[in-house]
């Protein structure tokens, strides 16, 4: 029985006929609903780039890279060479990569760490026999995507202060693992962290995914010494979501890439990131870079002001305007009142946003206040909040 490499040896010998192998695209003759052909209600995004929302939506410069990588072949290591040297140099950085997401790259550089450019290694992993397996982390920088990092068949080393970690070093450790998000929780800062792996010769490798805005944060940490950051593509770098950003070490970049696809033999084969992505991720980060900043804050907080100034008059509103500590540093409207005056929860509210037509995603998990995330929404979709808010409180009003 013909396997896959007989099969795919086979057809390379057929001459390109009857539509196998279309040497120009085929084009949609008609535009097709398809949300509304499989039953899915689209929503209106009031929460921000959560994955499980589809965080962002790509813009007319990304598409456009993506439909152009769609209509040709190429030698995907040589595309995946030159898009990442461009990311890199636009960045600011000693080399670059296009990972299948944050948490790709949080896998990919971990198993860099570990394997480099043994081909013994990359071929083996999970299994670590004969490799150092240790990757250290502050106790408060447990998360849920470290399982990103275990994939690689590490195990993780949780310390809480310099002390512990200076005797936590050992000829087993292999990394050392900082998440951003959870800076002010620990007691060791990100400058110091990088500091004290370059002082063991241990690579950093810090997680970033949702720390753009601002621009800056792109070459902030490289600059600071980590070895190794991660970002995601589809957050508020608008480019494709499941893409993201490995930047860093040459060295390490490069151990990367051959833990990863289209590699066969690798813990990152899964990890496809095909021509379109790595065109529109480039295209995603070349606008980013150049784009006016400033004038995207002022879009965002007269958004804020729509919503807020649409409920100022119901008694007990209180709003404010707040912008997180690290990541998602953008305007996030919070709406609050008394549950006494205006008889209703903000889950409930929440749910009948979620339940109206069009359905709304605010932000999810709050209790006390009701979380409006700005930046993703679309033209128009500020105004439609805010009624729709103002009705649900008008109606509850005692």
């Amino acid at each position: 029985m013909p396997n896959r490499r007989t099969f795919l040896q086979t057809l390379s010998g057929l001459p390109l006929i009857g539509g196998l192998m279309p040497a120009t695209p085929l084009l949609a003759a008609t535009k097709r609903d398809y949300l509304k052909e499989l039953g899915v209600r689209p929503i209106i995004n009031a929460a921000g780039t959560f994955t499980m929302f589809t965080a962002s939506l790509m813009p007319p410069e990304v598409v456009q890279a993506w439909e152009y990588g769609s209509r040709h072949y190429v030698r995907l290591n040589e595309l995946h060479d030159a898009v990442g040297k461009r990311l890199a140099e636009l960045i600011g950085c000693e080399a670059a990569m296009v990972s299948a997401g944050a948490a790709s790259g949080l896998t990919l550089g971990t198993a860099a760490c570990v394997t480099g450019t043994n081909q013994d290694f990359i071929h083996r992993l999970p299994d670590t026999t004969g490799m150092k397996t240790e990757v250290i982390l502050q106790k408060t920088h447990r998360f849920g995507y470290d399982h990103a990092i275990r994939n690689c068949g590490i195990k993780l080393i949780e310390i809480e202060t310099r002390e512990e970690l200076e005797k936590a070093v050992n000829d087993r450790t292999v990394m050392m693992f900082f998440l951003n998000l959870a800076e002010p929780a620990g007691q060791i800062k990100a400058p110091e962290w990088a500091e004290l792996g370059k002082k063991h010769s241990i690579p950093t490798l810090i997680d970033c995914a949702a720390d753009v805005p601002p621009v800056e944060n792109l070459s902030k940490f490289t600059k600071v010494g980590f070895s190794l950051v991660t970002f995601s593509g589809g957050k508020g770098l608008c480019g494709p979501q499941s893409a993201g950003l490995l930047l860093g070490r040459k060295d390490l970049i490069e151990a990367a890439r051959l833990n990863a696809s289209p590699y066969s033999d690798a813990i990152g084969r899964g990890m496809k990131v095909n021509k379109e992505e790595l065109l529109a991720m480039l295209a995603a980060v070349e606008r980013y870079v150049k784009m006016d900043h400033k004038a995207e804050w002022s879009e965002w907080e007269r958004r804020a002001k729509i919503v807020s100034d649409s409920v100022a008059s119901i008694p007990t509103i209180q709003t404010e305007i707040k912008i997180p500590e690290i990541a998602n540093q953008v305007p996030h409207l919070h709406i609050r009142w008394d549950t006494n005056v205006v008889k209703i929860s903000v889950p409930d509210v929440v749910k009948q946003l979620r339940e109206g037509d069009p359905a709304i995603e605010p932000g999810p998990g709050s209790q006390e206040d009701l979380i409006i995330g700005v930046w993703m929404m679309q033209k128009g979709d500020a105004q439609i909040v805010a009624r729709r808010i103002r009705q649900i409180l008008r109606s509850a009003q005692a």
